[in-house]
């Protein structure tokens, strides 16, 4: 924010709430706008904006905060001069073309935001406590065969040779990977909403996920939204995007090669992480004539069947045609089934929305007066007897 507008909303006044504020209407459109909203959609609780858009009445201070608060834009935006030019503050690798040329939404912004700070205080607190950066961050390159990268980071992480037979369900394998990744010393967070907001859903079509590379605290970020299948293949993924040392926002379509060299790098790396090819020859022998090969794939091995098909054409096990259709046949029952998610407790959802490794390093600091307890409020997006509740939940006793 500029320093202009920082004097404009000094000059407002505690007094002037009930006084009409100047306010460019301009700014008003474009944060309704930015919200994806129309005017009709706000009307309801808005009953002036038409007004205020157009110029003829003037909003008050409470109004406006009221107004920020419902379209998610920052108060002090509605005072610039002119609407800004709002970018993604890490590099786009994601390849539908169409998402891509899009504007990013305010739930995608806030979000990268939020795990900016966090990296950035944990990066910090690392520094401070003497700790070793990690070594296999940036540890690989474009030039690496990245079957060979997937193969390294299976055993980084302690992935056995069958392991996802030992486990029930996706939700399971998911949980399972996300503790091995944090184990490393990564952050792996989950979530499909903005914090806790449940009123605010994070785009599937949008984002699958991003990466935040950082030798002291690297972060990585899977959209919940999505099936679990599908988080499992994200996270590895995004998961070679921390040994390529390359950050940046992921939205990968149909898995296929040709759009950008870092994804379909991540996605062979992650493939080979999942799925690895050895393991695979020996299984399609067994399933391929059966009615569901890819189906049967998935479940021994805990991805989606689309992972599952990818792979078998990567490995020139089917034809492009075969996985071309069963990709179409697939994602049409995906669409007309819809996706389903329970909320789940409340507590165990933010292993995944916050993640023990950062949790618990903030919950220390702030036991330790290394921390304020309202900034570890503000880190991990829980407040006063809910941090407490969380930080029992994780086995810290804090009275």
């Amino acid at each position: 924010m500029s320093s202009g507008s920082e004097i404009c909303y000094g000059n407002l006044g505690l007094g002037m709430s009930m006084t009409s504020i100047p306010v460019n209407p301009e700014l008003l459109r474009w944060a309704r706008k930015r919200a994806g909203m129309t005017q009709n959609d706000l009307t309801t609780r808005f009953k002036k904006l038409v007004e205020w858009e157009s110029g003829e009445i003037r909003p008050t201070l409470k109004q406006l905060e009221s107004f920020a608060s419902t379209v998610h834009v920052p108060f002090g935006y509605l005072f610039l001069t002119e609407p800004p030019d709002e970018r993604l503050p890490i590099s786009d690798f994601r390849t539908v073309t169409d998402v891509v040329s899009a504007r990013p939404s305010p739930a995608l912004l806030d979000t990268v935001y939020t795990m900016q700070r966090r990296q950035e205080w944990l990066r910090e607190y690392l520094i401070e406590n003497d700790m070793e950066p990690l070594a296999f961050v940036a540890s690989a390159n474009l030039s690496d065969a990245p079957e060979v990268v997937g193969r390294e980071m299976r055993r980084a992480l302690g992935l056995e040779e069958g392991w996802a037979t030992g486990v029930s369900t996706w939700r399971d394998a998911v949980n399972e990977i996300r503790h091995m990744i944090e184990n490393l010393g990564v952050m792996a967070v989950i979530n499909g909403v903005v914090g806790n907001n449940t009123y605010r859903r994070l785009s599937v079509t949008e984002f699958r996920g991003f990466a935040l590379t950082d030798y002291y605290a690297p972060l990585i970020f899977v959209n919940g939204a999505h099936s679990k299948s599908a988080q499992i293949f994200t996270i590895a993924h995004e998961l070679a995007h921390i040994w390529l040392g390359k950050a940046g926002l992921s939205g990968f379509e149909k898995l296929l090669p040709g759009s950008t060299n870092v994804e379909d790098w991540c996605n062979r790396a992650a493939a080979e992480l999942l799925v690895p090819s050895q393991e695979l020859h020996i299984r399609w022998k067994q399933v391929r004539q059966q009615l569901k090969p890819f189906e049967a794939i998935a479940h021994s091995s805990k991805v989606s069947p689309i992972v599952a098909a990818r792979r078998a054409l990567d490995l020139k096990l089917i034809e492009r045609s075969a996985f071309f259709d069963f990709y179409n046949d697939y994602t049409k029952i995906e669409r007309e089934k819809g996706t389903k998610s329970s909320g789940g407790n409340f507590y165990s959802n933010q292993n995944a929305r916050i993640g023990k490794l950062f949790a618990s390093r903030v919950i220390k600091a702030a036991m330790e007066g290394q921390l304020g307890f309202k900034e570890a409020y503000q880190l991990t997006g829980l407040r006063g007897g809910t941090f407490q509740d969380y930080a029992h939940q994780l086995g810290f006793g804090i009275s």
